[in-house]
Protein backbone atom coordinates (compact mmCIF):
# COMPACT_ATOMS: atom_id res chain seq x y z
CA UNK A 1 0.00 0.00 0.00
CA UNK A 2 1.22 3.51 -0.83
CA UNK A 3 0.85 6.53 1.42
CA UNK A 4 1.66 10.17 0.59
CA UNK A 5 2.46 12.52 3.45
CA UNK A 6 3.88 15.98 4.01
CA UNK A 7 6.33 15.79 6.87
CA UNK A 8 9.33 17.43 8.50
CA UNK A 9 12.44 15.39 9.29
CA UNK A 10 13.13 15.29 13.03
CA UNK A 11 16.05 12.87 13.05
CA UNK A 12 18.28 10.94 10.66
CA UNK A 13 19.92 7.71 11.84
CA UNK A 14 22.39 5.61 9.84
CA UNK A 15 20.98 2.14 9.20
CA UNK A 16 23.81 0.53 7.22
CA UNK A 17 26.40 1.62 4.64
CA UNK A 18 23.70 2.67 2.15
CA UNK A 19 20.46 3.29 4.01
CA UNK A 20 19.15 5.47 6.82
CA UNK A 21 16.12 5.67 9.07
CA UNK A 22 14.20 8.92 9.33
CA UNK A 23 11.96 10.04 12.15
CA UNK A 24 9.44 12.47 10.66
CA UNK A 25 6.47 14.43 11.92
CA UNK A 26 3.47 14.42 9.59
CA UNK A 27 0.24 16.33 9.87
CA UNK A 28 -2.23 13.47 9.60
CA UNK A 29 -0.22 10.48 10.85
CA UNK A 30 1.88 11.96 13.64
CA UNK A 31 5.39 10.66 14.15
CA UNK A 32 6.59 7.98 11.75
CA UNK A 33 9.79 6.03 11.30
CA UNK A 34 10.59 5.51 7.63
CA UNK A 35 13.44 3.84 5.78
CA UNK A 36 15.36 5.79 3.16
CA UNK A 37 17.09 3.30 0.90
CA UNK A 38 20.30 4.52 -0.71
CA UNK A 39 20.25 7.81 1.19
CA UNK A 40 23.91 7.48 2.21
CA UNK A 41 25.06 7.11 -1.39
CA UNK A 42 26.84 10.18 -2.72
CA UNK A 43 24.40 10.99 -5.54
CA UNK A 44 21.17 9.88 -3.92
CA UNK A 45 18.12 11.93 -5.05
CA UNK A 46 16.85 11.66 -1.47
CA UNK A 47 19.63 13.73 0.11
CA UNK A 48 17.83 17.10 0.00
CA UNK A 49 14.32 16.10 1.14
CA UNK A 50 15.65 13.66 3.74
CA UNK A 51 18.05 15.93 5.60
CA UNK A 52 17.39 17.08 9.13
CA UNK A 53 14.73 19.83 9.36
CA UNK A 54 13.72 19.43 5.72
CA UNK A 55 10.00 19.69 5.02
CA UNK A 56 8.90 17.60 2.08
CA UNK A 57 6.36 15.38 0.43
CA UNK A 58 7.05 11.67 0.77
CA UNK A 59 5.43 8.77 -1.03
CA UNK A 60 5.81 5.72 1.19
CA UNK A 61 5.41 2.02 0.58
CA UNK A 62 3.94 0.23 3.59
CA UNK A 63 4.61 -3.44 4.19
CA UNK A 64 3.94 -5.18 7.51
CA UNK A 65 3.65 -1.83 9.33
CA UNK A 66 7.04 -0.68 8.03
CA UNK A 67 7.42 2.34 5.74
CA UNK A 68 9.97 2.78 2.97
CA UNK A 69 10.38 5.91 0.86
CA UNK A 70 9.40 5.34 -2.73
CA UNK A 71 9.71 8.99 -3.80
CA UNK A 72 10.39 12.32 -2.08
CA UNK A 73 10.79 15.97 -2.95
CA UNK A 74 11.50 19.09 -0.90
CA UNK A 75 8.88 21.70 -0.06
CA UNK A 76 11.05 23.87 2.24
CA UNK A 77 14.67 23.49 3.29
CA UNK A 78 15.05 26.64 5.43
CA UNK A 79 18.35 27.48 3.76
CA UNK A 80 19.08 30.72 5.72
CA UNK A 81 18.78 28.65 8.89
CA UNK A 82 21.39 26.20 7.65
CA UNK A 83 23.91 28.99 7.11
CA UNK A 84 23.78 30.06 10.76
CA UNK A 85 25.08 27.44 13.23
CA UNK A 86 23.40 29.02 16.25
CA UNK A 87 19.98 29.17 14.63
CA UNK A 88 20.44 25.70 13.16
CA UNK A 89 21.23 24.28 16.59
CA UNK A 90 18.15 25.98 18.03
CA UNK A 91 16.00 24.50 15.27
CA UNK A 92 17.49 21.08 15.98
CA UNK A 93 16.47 21.47 19.62
CA UNK A 94 12.92 22.21 18.49
CA UNK A 95 12.98 19.03 16.41
CA UNK A 96 14.26 16.92 19.31
CA UNK A 97 11.58 18.31 21.62
CA UNK A 98 8.89 17.67 19.00
CA UNK A 99 10.07 14.08 18.67
CA UNK A 100 9.70 13.55 22.42
CA UNK A 101 6.23 15.14 22.53
CA UNK A 102 4.76 13.49 19.42
CA UNK A 103 3.49 9.93 19.27
CA UNK A 104 3.59 7.23 16.62
CA UNK A 105 0.60 7.28 14.26
CA UNK A 106 -1.25 9.88 16.34
CA UNK A 107 -2.13 13.02 14.33
CA UNK A 108 -0.78 16.26 15.81
CA UNK A 109 -1.22 18.98 13.19
CA UNK A 110 -0.84 21.74 15.77
CA UNK A 111 2.62 20.55 16.77
CA UNK A 112 3.75 20.26 13.15
CA UNK A 113 2.47 23.78 12.43
CA UNK A 114 4.21 25.14 15.53
CA UNK A 115 7.52 23.59 14.51
CA UNK A 116 7.28 24.80 10.91
CA UNK A 117 6.27 28.32 11.94
CA UNK A 118 9.12 28.62 14.43
CA UNK A 119 11.67 27.39 11.89
CA UNK A 120 10.28 29.85 9.36
CA UNK A 121 10.51 32.67 11.92
CA UNK A 122 14.16 31.85 12.61
CA UNK A 123 14.99 31.39 8.95
CA UNK A 124 13.17 34.20 7.17
CA UNK A 125 11.43 36.59 9.55
CA UNK A 126 14.43 37.71 11.56
CA UNK A 127 12.65 37.21 14.88
CA UNK A 128 14.90 37.17 18.00
CA UNK A 129 16.03 33.69 18.93
CA UNK A 130 14.99 33.95 22.57
CA UNK A 131 11.49 35.03 21.54
CA UNK A 132 11.02 32.14 19.10
CA UNK A 133 12.49 29.74 21.66
CA UNK A 134 10.06 30.87 24.37
CA UNK A 135 7.09 30.62 22.02
CA UNK A 136 8.00 27.11 20.92
CA UNK A 137 8.69 25.82 24.43
CA UNK A 138 5.56 27.12 26.11
CA UNK A 139 3.17 26.34 23.25
CA UNK A 140 4.72 22.87 22.86
CA UNK A 141 4.19 22.26 26.58
CA UNK A 142 0.53 23.18 26.14
CA UNK A 143 0.17 20.81 23.18
CA UNK A 144 1.78 18.05 25.23
CA UNK A 145 -0.95 18.43 27.85
CA UNK A 146 0.85 20.74 30.28
CA UNK A 147 -1.24 23.89 30.01
CA UNK A 148 -0.24 26.06 32.99
CA UNK A 149 -2.71 27.89 35.21
CA UNK A 150 -1.79 31.54 34.70
CA UNK A 151 -4.77 33.33 36.24
CA UNK A 152 -3.99 34.28 39.81
CA UNK A 153 -2.32 32.77 42.86
CA UNK A 154 -3.61 29.25 43.35
CA UNK A 155 -3.83 29.84 47.10
CA UNK A 156 -5.31 33.32 47.61
CA UNK A 157 -6.38 34.25 44.08
CA UNK A 158 -4.25 37.41 43.95
CA UNK A 159 -3.82 38.78 40.44
CA UNK A 160 -0.27 39.92 41.27
CA UNK A 161 1.60 36.69 42.04
CA UNK A 162 5.39 36.81 42.14
CA UNK A 163 6.32 33.19 41.44
CA UNK A 164 5.63 30.34 39.05
CA UNK A 165 5.76 26.73 40.25
CA UNK A 166 7.54 24.72 37.56
CA UNK A 167 6.31 21.31 38.75
CA UNK A 168 2.67 22.22 39.26
CA UNK A 169 2.42 24.80 36.47
CA UNK A 170 0.70 27.39 38.63
CA UNK A 171 1.22 30.80 40.18
CA UNK A 172 1.61 31.77 43.79
CA UNK A 173 2.46 34.73 45.98
CA UNK A 174 5.65 34.66 48.00
CA UNK A 175 3.63 34.81 51.23
CA UNK A 176 1.46 31.88 50.18
CA UNK A 177 4.23 29.35 49.74
CA UNK A 178 4.40 26.50 52.18
CA UNK A 179 8.01 25.98 53.14
CA UNK A 180 7.67 22.21 53.26
CA UNK A 181 6.32 22.07 49.69
CA UNK A 182 8.50 20.50 47.01
CA UNK A 183 9.31 21.93 43.61
CA UNK A 184 11.14 24.90 42.18
CA UNK A 185 9.62 28.36 41.82
CA UNK A 186 10.82 31.01 39.42
CA UNK A 187 10.05 34.74 39.67
CA UNK A 188 7.54 36.32 37.30
CA UNK A 189 6.33 39.86 36.80
CA UNK A 190 3.24 41.32 35.17
CA UNK A 191 4.83 41.74 31.73
CA UNK A 192 6.24 38.19 31.59
CA UNK A 193 2.96 36.77 32.86
CA UNK A 194 0.99 38.60 30.19
CA UNK A 195 3.32 37.23 27.50
CA UNK A 196 2.86 33.69 28.84
CA UNK A 197 -0.91 34.04 28.74
CA UNK A 198 -0.72 35.31 25.19
CA UNK A 199 1.46 32.41 24.00
CA UNK A 200 -0.82 29.82 25.60
CA UNK A 201 -4.13 31.21 24.36
CA UNK A 202 -3.63 33.21 21.16
CA UNK A 203 -4.49 32.18 17.61
CA UNK A 204 -1.69 29.93 16.29
CA UNK A 205 -1.15 32.29 13.36
CA UNK A 206 -0.31 35.17 15.72
CA UNK A 207 2.03 33.44 18.15
CA UNK A 208 4.87 35.89 17.58
CA UNK A 209 2.72 39.02 17.53
CA UNK A 210 3.67 40.33 20.94
CA UNK A 211 6.37 42.61 22.28
CA UNK A 212 8.48 42.20 25.40
CA UNK A 213 11.54 44.12 26.58
CA UNK A 214 15.01 42.63 26.51
CA UNK A 215 15.39 41.78 30.20
CA UNK A 216 11.86 40.43 30.42
CA UNK A 217 12.41 38.37 27.28
CA UNK A 218 15.39 36.72 28.95
CA UNK A 219 13.25 35.95 32.00
CA UNK A 220 10.52 34.50 29.78
CA UNK A 221 12.95 32.34 27.80
CA UNK A 222 14.56 30.94 30.97
CA UNK A 223 11.16 30.22 32.49
CA UNK A 224 9.68 28.46 29.45
CA UNK A 225 12.81 26.35 29.06
CA UNK A 226 12.70 25.29 32.71
CA UNK A 227 8.97 24.58 32.51
CA UNK A 228 9.19 22.36 29.43
CA UNK A 229 12.16 20.35 30.70
CA UNK A 230 10.57 19.98 34.13
CA UNK A 231 7.28 18.71 32.70
CA UNK A 232 8.99 16.33 30.29
CA UNK A 233 11.38 15.24 33.07
CA UNK A 234 14.42 15.33 30.80
CA UNK A 235 17.08 17.53 29.30
CA UNK A 236 18.10 17.91 25.66
CA UNK A 237 21.62 17.52 24.27
CA UNK A 238 20.69 19.85 21.41
CA UNK A 239 19.68 22.55 23.89
CA UNK A 240 22.97 22.16 25.73
CA UNK A 241 24.85 22.58 22.45
CA UNK A 242 22.82 25.65 21.51
CA UNK A 243 23.54 27.27 24.86
CA UNK A 244 27.25 26.47 24.54
CA UNK A 245 27.34 28.57 21.37
CA UNK A 246 26.01 31.60 23.26
CA UNK A 247 28.87 31.69 25.77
Amino acid sequence: MYLTIQAIVLRVTDYNDRDALLTVLSRDHGKLTIKARGLRRKNSPLIAPCQLLAYGEFTLFEYKNQYTINEAHSLELFMPLRRDLTKLSLGTYFAQAAEVISQEDLPNPELQSLLLNCLFALSKLGEPEDKVKAVFELRAACLAGYMPDLFGCHVCGSQSPERFDLSEGRLECAKCRSYDSAGIRMPVNAAVLEAMRYICLCDPKRLLSFQLGGENMEILSSLTEAYLTTQLERGFSTLDFYKSLLI
